[in-house]
């Protein structure tokens, strides 16, 4: 089930759990894949910046890979954004012949003008060849790469195989409608539009003609009933929603320690077994804890967890 401009919904951004020892906690992967299935997303996405992929050597990565594919029926989405195009492609070989839906690549930092930008994708997309269907990742605010809405469509137009947009651009509304109208105009094909940051945005960019979400919210099942609310035209229930939901949303959101707190609270939830992350990671401290718990006590009362 290869990746499409037509995806829609949820793709959860998995994390990666790990023991008290730093190994990959094979049976909380198991456990967290049937858990997102259970959640009722469409689709995974792994190996992102919230699955500590560089964290990761070259085995480990593709054994994580393979594991929660052959896991899944879920299309999975895998990220294989590396310094280097011999490292990318060797990963999108081993997971495209596993069966995953397609791969996400991001920016590296040094990128700068609008001809290196669209100029390093394309050489990504040749990397990880013709068929390969792939997601462009715009998360400047964690990889420093300022993309434009016309650079994005110069990338898109350049590369058939480019089918969807990760984008979590901050702030990103405009962005969206800027694209969504450059198709309308007949200007750039169509692409699918999953959003990030946590869904921190969500509410208002499925109206400004997102396809979904494609983020790592430690209540997917949110996620998904937001997506279907908006596409049904349930405006003030989505909404409603949302806003049960946004002081946790906004608790994940934290810089340096919102991995922290969503590894923290899946662990909470029996998703995975320890919370864990390889180093250099940021910890949570006692206080922190409480306030998670506070948080999630509050949900519980206005919608179970």
């Amino acid at each position: 089930m290869k990746l499409t401009e037509q995806a829609r919904g949820v793709y959860a951004i998995a994390v990666t759990p790990f023991t008290p020892d730093g190994a990959v906690d094979v049976e909380s992967v198991d456990r967290m894949v049937d858990f997102y299935e259970g959640a009722g997303v469409d689709g995974l996405t792994i190996l992102g910046i919230l699955g500590e992929a560089p964290k990761l050597d070259q085995v480990e990565a593709e054994a994580f890979a393979l594991r929660v594919i052959r896991r899944t029926a879920l299309p999975v989405v895998v990220g294989v954004s590396s310094p280097g195009f011999a490292a990318m492609s060797a990963l999108t070989r081993a997971v495209m012949d596993a069966g995953a839906a397609g791969v996400m690549i991001g920016p590296p930092p040094h990128l700068r003008t609008d001809d290196q930008i669209a100029g390093y994708f394309d050489a990504a997309a040749e990397a990880v060849g013709p068929d390969t269907p792939w997601v462009l990742q715009d998360y400047p605010l964690a990889l420093t790469v300022q993309m434009t809405a016309p650079v994005i469509r110069r990338i898109v137009q350049a590369n058939p195989n480019c089918v969807m947009l990760k984008h979590e651009d901050w702030p990103g509304l405009e962005k969206i409608t800027a694209l969504r109208g450059f198709e309308a105009d007949g200007g750039m094909r169509r692409i699918s539009i999953l959003c990030g940051n946590g869904g921190l945005f969500l509410d208002f960019e499925t109206e400004r003609g997102a396809d979904g979400a494609m983020t790592g919210y430690a209540f997917p099942e949110m996620l998904v009933d937001l997506v279907q609310h908006a596409r049904a035209g349930r405006r003030d229930a989505a909404h409603d929603l949302f806003d049960a939901h946004l002081p946790l949303l906004r608790y994940e959101q934290q810089p340096g320690v919102g991995l922290a707190a969503r590894k923290y609270i899946l662990k909470q939830r029996g998703v995975i077994a320890h919370d864990g992350q390889r180093r250099p990671a940021a910890a949570l401290t006692d206080t922190a804890r409480a306030e998670i718990d506070f948080l999630m006590a509050r949900l519980a009362r206005r919608r179970p967890v």
